[in-house]
């Protein structure tokens, strides 16, 4: 009698504690860096940009574009990929060797971008299936060849509406991820209308499968403060709810908070909030000229026990 009454109890408990109710993963801090690299030909190499060994570094090679890349005018190639970052200095064996040597490495590649050639680069997709299937193939092969672990989404125009985009996009990754070609995948959106759209829309189907948002935050005024980017970051998080929304910077200092005025200040108090899911910088061509005086400051600050 005595299990029986224990079996009511037990499920009384059950009933008005159900197991599965979801709870929100509380905000937590992480030691994350990541860097954009490749996109300005300056012969930056990974082996310049100083790497900590306490903190999770990630290069993100930009760009990989579905544009074709001989011609002197590129014109899109439905979801048919080719490398446009300075693959002379960034090689499949450069990332190899940048992963042996440094254990908390991983490598990345960026779609997209804002421009090729003279022209923007513009999201074209003739079909939804036709542009997967173009793209899981054409990147698995980049992916494979370069010896990469995740991808970035960095298309910024669009000539296909906010659903179409989330479709591709989300089916790229799933299959990418269900595949076992990449072990993590971002987005990189900024505050515009037509930009924040086409990510919400794939934040809504597929959020599940982002683990990062680069937020661009130096897409904001040059000039922006410290307690506007906290604003900043507070909307954008619950644009992204759930996601793990990274600090950033511009290394030219042409826009956002920058580290002068006080990007430092800002996130130590985003890390005192348990908010700092990380930092990224745009970009290591930049950086270069300054000797990567912020790369070092950011992973210090993320290396403290976080």
């Amino acid at each position: 009698m005595e299990s029986s009454k224990l079996l009511i109890a037990l499920f009384a408990v059950q009933v008005f504690f159900p197991c599965h109710m979801s709870i929100q993963a509380a905000p937590e801090n992480s030691d994350l860096f990541r860097e954009y690299i490749g996109a300005e030909f300056n012969n930056v190499k990974f082996t310049d940009v100083p790497i900590d060994s306490n903190v999770e570094f990630h290069f993100i090679l930009s760009f990989a574009i579905d544009y074709d890349s001989t011609s002197g005018s590129p014109s899109p190639t439905n979801g048919k990929f080719n490398v446009f970052w300075d693959s002379d200095n960034l090689s499949p064996s450069q990332v190899s060797s940048i992963k042996s040597t440094h254990s908390n490495v991983k490598v990345a590649l960026s779609l997209g971008g804002d421009s090729v050639g003279d022209s923007y680069a513009y999201f074209d997709p003739s079909s939804v299936d036709s542009w997967v299937s173009n793209a899981v193939s054409s990147l698995t092969d980049i992916i494979q060849e370069y010896h990469l672990d995740g991808v970035d989404i960095d298309y910024e125009h669009f000539n296909a509406d906010p659903d179409t985009f989330a479709e591709c996009i989300g089916k790229l990754v799933k299959t990418l991820k269900n595949n076992g070609v990449i072990s993590f995948a971002s987005i990189a959106p900024f505050d515009d209308d037509d930009v924040q759209s086409h990510y919400k829309a794939l934040w809504q189907s597929y959020g599940d499968l982002i683990d990062y948002v680069n937020f661009q935050f130096y897409a904001y005024d040059q000039g922006t403060t410290v307690s506007q980017f906290i604003s900043y970051f507070n909307t954008q998080s619950s644009n992204y709810n759930g996601g793990k929304v990274l600090a950033s910077f511009i290394s030219d200092g042409s826009g956002g908070l920058t580290p002068e005025n006080g990007f430092f200040t800002a996130c130590s108090r985003l890390k005192s909030e348990n908010k700092l899911h990380g930092i990224f910088v745009w970009s290591a061509d930049d950086s270069k000229r300054n000797g990567f005086r912020y790369e070092k400051q950011s992973q210090a600050l993320l290396a403290i026990s976080h």
